[in-house]
């Protein structure tokens, strides 16, 4: 984790230590221990037990038993739904996107992001399609994702500095890379008003997605909705017929439904 106190007098590091324990958490875990999160953080083990230890006695984590496995705690789970009712969009987005991956027969995404990559926080399954393995609290990296790509492509110009100063060179993020990935990304968002990554470079090889930008009232920067599936389900002539523009006309419905003019492309 990078420590931004030696530049930022604000910064406190001791709470982002404590928040990059939270973070350290992955939905497929059967809880972690102490040695996990530091591996995991980077962060020494004698503060990584001082940080689970206050944050157990605060209720964010919890396990059953002296020395048994973290698990996320009921305080976090609360802290979650009061974040999820502040953005009112996501509730609104549920009916629309439910709807789009069952007509699709793709697993619709919404992803935010989470400091060098795009935390997955909403999905929807299609009803009786078998569907790719991602879900809630999987992080997409930036370069080598529809999601990275589009979101670059619908990111203040301004911004980008930092997002690649955040990311610590994830699969190669670099200033130059990035500026491509978002120029690529603008094109296709102003031409269609969706992005794809070229297969080849995608990070897992059994996936294929096609992402759109929406830009909230209540946040500072844009998230993404995604269409995802195996690539013998979703191919590349598929996701711009067919799947590419469903997912722009489900975001533009839900633009209309909050009141929003379309969100542009932005240089």
């Amino acid at each position: 984790m990078k420590d931004m106190s030696d530049t930022d007098r604000r910064f406190a590091t001791t709470l982002a230590r404590g928040l990059s324990v939270l973070r350290a958490f992955r939905p497929a875990d059967d809880g972690l221990g102490n040695a996990e999160i530091a591996e995991r953080t980077g962060l020494p083990k004698s503060t990584v037990s001082r940080l689970t230890y206050t944050l157990h006695s605060l209720g964010y984590l919890t396990h059953a038993r002296h020395g048994e496995r973290y698990r996320p705690g009921p305080a976090l789970l609360a802290l979650g739904n009061v974040a999820a009712a502040s953005i009112g969009f996501v509730e609104l987005a549920g009916p629309i996107m439910q709807r789009l991956a069952d007509e699709t027969r793709t697993l619709a995404l919404l992803g935010v992001r989470d400091r060098g990559r795009l935390l997955l926080t909403k999905v929807w399954r299609p009803a009786g399609v078998s569907s790719i393995w991602l879900d809630v609290g999987h992080r997409v990296p930036i370069r080598g994702s529809s999601s990275g790509a589009c979101y670059l492509g619908a990111l203040p110009q301004e911004m980008l500095p930092r997002v690649v100063d955040e990311a610590q060179g994830d699969r190669g993020l670099t200033s130059e890379t990035a500026a491509a990935i978002r120029a690529s990304a603008y094109d296709q968002l102003f031409a269609r008003g969706f992005a794809i990554t070229d297969p080849a470079e995608y990070f897992a090889a059994n996936i294929h997605a096609v992402s759109t930008p929406f830009h909230p009232r209540d946040l500072s920067e844009p998230v993404v909705f995604t269409c995802g599936a195996l690539p013998e389900d979703l191919t590349v002539a598929r996701m711009e017929a067919e799947v590419g523009p469903a997912l722009r006309a489900a975001v533009r419905e839900l633009e209309t439904a909050l009141g929003h003019a379309p969100g542009p492309a932005r240089r």
